[in-house]
């Protein structure tokens, strides 16, 4: 058996993205708490391997050559383990470019978004209704941009894919995100994308890691 690839983590969307593919490829990993309320992302260890004091990053002992390899940027993580076990990650090359573009949509649009109205809705010291408002509809722009893509497939790059484990973890937080019932009732695509996506064991299995540390 392989060594297991350590994964600095904690539970968030994020890191959540890296312990579902995990669980959907059956690799054995280790798991390395990052505490980002403890401010465990500004250790000189976890700056070796992450620069930018983000989680998650991972070490992979069997990396290209049989060395060593660290790698942050959860995008950058995911094509890595796709490339790595050819799992989630077609080869083709236009179906690749398929998964890229919606990887990079969750990378710059979702994630950015979607964090900073949880930001300013949840934990901003001031009240910023400007801001908040901002955030909150550009979130749901994206959400219909997804719903129409998945009006005629079942995941958004046609096969599932290391897309939907980017986006997911974003999307089913919705609720902190100023997103309401009405507005996923209006977007019936994507709701049945977020309960298809749930009722994957090994996304169940990914996002209940660490959730005692939480």
């Amino acid at each position: 058996m392989p060594a297991p690839i350590e994964v600095h983590y904690w539970p968030t969307p994020n890191g959540w993205k890296i312990s579902i593919f995990m669980e959907e490829a059956g690799l054995p990993y280790q798991i390395r708490f990052v505490n980002i309320g403890a401010g465990d992302q500004f250790e000189p260890e976890f700056l070796k391997i992450a620069p930018n004091n983000r989680m998650p990053a991972i070490v992979d002992p069997d990396g290209p050559g049989g060395e060593p390899i660290s790698i942050f940027e959860s995008g950058a993580i995911l094509q890595y383990l796709g490339r790595k076990t050819g799992q989630f990650y077609p080869s083709d090359e236009r179906a690749r470019a398929e998964v890229d573009q919606w990887l990079f949509w969750q990378m710059g649009g979702v994630g950015p978004m979607a964090g900073q109205a949880q930001h300013f809705l949840q934990y901003a010291r001031e009240d910023l209704p400007y801001a908040k408002q901002r955030y909150t509809d550009e979130v749901n722009r994206l959400y219909g941009v997804l719903n129409k893509r998945l009006a005629d497939r079942d995941y958004v790059a046609g096969d599932y894919s290391i897309a939907d484990m980017a986006i997911w973890p974003w999307a089913q937080g919705w609720v902190r995100q100023g997103q309401t019932e009405e507005d996923i009732e209006a977007l019936p695509h994507f709701k049945a994308w977020l309960e298809r996506m749930w009722a994957r064991p090994a996304v169940q299995r990914g996002k209940a890691v660490g959730k005692e540390e939480r």
